[in-house]
């Protein structure tokens, strides 16, 4: 019978961490679920280490390697490949809460139907404290939007996506040079069809290697100005309320100058608030040009 639940891991060269997840797996209190690893091209002992695991058969594995495309690429196969209900990702360098799988799964089959994009729970520290704040307690369900908009949820959230709408909306752009896009991009276009169930139980622990993207978003920044581009306009253009609109306009301005594009205001789908936005993304910009920071934010 096939799984209700796939947990996909993108890994690039993470064979020192992986097995955190693994043996997280292992400990789960329902085994309805196929583990795709995602190997952006790793060249350490990656694909050893998961061969061994696949021999050992505690649990269902697909393991699939792809030249290195970044995050973003990982996750653009990892939804062609995934062909079960419902999807979620676990980073390399995290692992799931023992009894995850079951709450996800039970909760699903409870309030869970067409009408709903997922669920969205929370993430932990490894010692279990929550990211950022709860979610609200008297809302049954929510856009992650207005959530962290309207609602001031804060921190990094655990989202459980139904496979039909992580298919059909369009994959992340590959801009040659570059190995990273928001993975927010399609969360955004996720939240136009249907909001999320609100789950307020810790579904994940995390922890932010110094070598991963959440320590290192301004080098993100200065490395990927055209995967951000790419986000910030489609971000600008269905921000929840103006405010938003308008911190996503001071971004794309920011973002353009990385680039040298003076027809930024032109290609803005939101001109008149772009206008308005030139001088703070002009401070932005020389403030991530010369700030010794290597975080503004823990994940985009």
């Amino acid at each position: 019978m096939k799984p209700t639940l796939t947990i996909f891991t993108p890994t690039y060269n993470r064979a020192y961490t992986l097995h955190l997840c693994y043996e997280s797996l292992k400990r789960q209190t329902c085994n309805d679920f196929v583990w795709l690893i995602i190997d952006d091209g790793s060249t350490d002992d990656t694909s050893e280490l998961v061969a061994g695991w696949i021999s050992e058969g505690a649990i269902k594995i697909q393991y699939y390697f792809q030249e290195n495309q970044g995050m973003h690429g990982a996750h653009n196969t990892a939804y062609e490949l995934l062909d079960t209900e419902l999807n979620v990702c676990i980073d390399s360098d995290d692992y799931m809460a023992d009894n995850a799988v079951d709450k996800i799964i039970s909760f699903w089959k409870k309030h869970g139907n067409v009408g709903y994009a997922g669920i969205i729970g929370l993430d932990a520290t490894t010692d279990g404290n929550v990211i950022g704040t709860r979610l609200p307690d008297q809302l049954v369900s929510s856009t992650l939007s207005h959530l962290h908009a309207k609602h001031k949820v804060k921190g990094d959230k655990k989202l459980i996506y139904r496979s039909e709408l992580t298919r059909k909306t369009p994959p992340y752009p590959i801009f040659p040079g570059e190995k990273y896009c928001p993975l927010s991009y399609k969360y955004i276009l996720i939240d136009q069809e249907c909001p999320l169930l609100i789950m307020n139980e810790v579904l994940c622990h995390v922890e932010y290697l110094v070598d991963g993207s959440s320590m290192n978003i301004i080098k993100q920044y200065i490395k990927n100005p055209r995967g951000f581009l790419f986000f910030r306009k489609v971000a600008m253009k269905l921000a929840p309320t103006y405010k938003d609109k308008l911190r996503e306009a001071i971004h794309y301005v920011s973002t353009n100058l990385m680039i040298n594009n003076s027809k930024f205001i032109v290609e803005s789908p939101c001109k008149w608030t772009t206008l308005i936005a030139t001088p703070f993304g002009v401070l932005l910009y020389f403030y991530i040009r010369n700030t010794s920071r290597a975080t503004v934010m823990k994940r985009n």
